[in-house]
């Protein structure tokens, strides 16, 4: 996730979203070699570098430009540092600036690369590869006949964008099943809304966020407030729901967040640069004026949805209902370079209010409940609607509703 915008939407179209342009990486440079931070580039590793890009130039079986090798340099520099920053040229760049908004082309993945895997972390709501039935933990095994690019994770995205109604073939393997399975989607324009909402029974209201977009805050707040008005006065209590959603834009996740709470900080981080250390805290304006609050999470929560229950968890406003989340602990930032391209780099590690990180190791809910009825849920996701009479099948949303009708709630840490 980034601090302005978060790993790429694979709305595959493609997912990741950063943070509004910092100065170009020049700047940044001469900023941080002021500071003494960064050694000058030794000679006999830049001649190295040299060195092996005449030889490829010259003597490698086709003809590849000096141009096209350095650009190989880059991305391979880039992507080894870790599965979530990359080099991004002029058309990748352009996605993720149009994906902040909530509008793409493509299927609607949000993927990452898990033990040189293309993983599949959650689809979205409504979209071609949530009702064909692509799952969070599926792994992308081609696109279109040719195998994916285990180190390039930008690529893989490229292949899954296209132009609205044009087809695309993707092969992935899943865990309970032998054989690989296959989908040919259409890819169509989409436009997501990131919150939906329901009462569940009179003065119980349900919200979900399929993902963090920069719109998402205003479209929380507007539907929390419709449930109110609908419920006729004040909720008793709220179910959030954020399972399967992948993450999105940091500022987001904290307006979310803020929403519920009157007080404290909602996510810290800590990085190298002046800018990457930060904290964020939240203003006095409980929407829900202390109802009780639970929050639905699972193995595809990732990013800004952890960082939303983490922070609802550690100052005891909500009680965590779902499984263990996905665990991404870090935020990008989009630097903007020369020629339209850009620079999507870790740039810092959250932490929850707690001071823990939940990098690689997720969220625990309190209350650990195991989905027994996928087909409800996969029913609301192909229509793109909710209804309570649908939602109260759903045995996570059916305890989590139970939960917080009870009149004492425990609520836990983690260890």
């Amino acid at each position: 996730m980034s601090r302005k915008f978060h790993r790429f939407p694979v709305f595959l179209t493609g997912l990741f979203l950063l943070i509004a342009p910092l100065p170009i990486a020049g700047v940044l440079a001469d900023r941080n070699e002021a500071r003494g931070e960064i050694d000058e580039l030794p000679v006999d590793e830049a001649r190295l570098l040299a060195e092996v890009l005449h030889k490829v130039r010259s003597d490698y079986v086709d003809e590849v430009s000096y141009e096209e090798l350095i650009e190989m340099a880059i991305r391979g520099m880039v992507s080894g540092l870790d599965a979530h920053s990359a080099y991004l040229d002029e058309e990748e760049y352009e996605e993720i600036l149009i994906s902040t908004a909530g509008s793409y082309s493509g299927v609607g993945l949000e993927v990452s690369i898990e033990n040189n895997q293309v993983i599949v972390v959650a689809p979205f709501d409504g979209t071609p590869a949530k009702r064909a039935g692509i799952r969070s933990g599926d792994i992308i095994i081609s696109i279109d006949d040719m195998p994916v690019v285990h180190d390039n994770l930008g690529e893989t995205i490229t292949r899954m964008r296209g132009k609205p109604g044009s087809r695309v073939k993707i092969v992935v393997s899943r865990a309970d099943v032998a054989e690989p399975l296959s989908f040919d989607l259409a890819r169509t324009h989409i436009r997501v809304a990131s919150v939906k909402g329901e009462i569940l029974e009179p003065g119980y209201g349900y919200l979900r966020i399929s993902q963090f977009s920069e719109n998402t805050g205003a479209e929380l707040e507007a539907a929390l407030r419709k449930l109110i008005k609908e419920a006729g006065g004040p909720l008793d209590g709220l179910v959030l729901d954020l399972r399967d959603n992948p993450g999105g834009v940091l500022d987001s996740a904290v307006e979310v967040a803020d929403l519920f709470l009157n007080s404290g900080i909602v996510v810290s981080a800590v990085g190298r640069a002046d800018d990457a250390r930060f904290s964020m805290r939240a203003r006095k304006g409980d929407l829900l004026e202390g109802a009780r609050l639970a929050v639905l999470v699972n193995s595809g929560s990732a990013s800004s949805s952890e960082i939303v229950a983490g922070a609802l968890k550690d100052l005891n406003r909500a009680t965590i209902v779902g499984s263990q989340t996905y665990g991404k602990g870090s935020v990008q930032t989009v630097m903007p370079l020369s020629g339209g391209r850009a620079l999507k780099l870790t740039t810092s590690r959250y932490f929850t209010p707690s001071g823990e990180s939940i990098h690689q190791s997720g969220i625990m809910p309190d209350i650990v409940v195991t989905p027994d009825d996928a087909e409800s849920v996969a029913l609301m996701s192909l229509t793109g609607t909710v209804d309570a009479a649908s939602l109260m099948k759903d045995n996570q949303v059916a305890t989590a509703l139970a939960t917080i009708k009870k009149r004492n709630i425990v609520h836990s840490r983690a260890e």
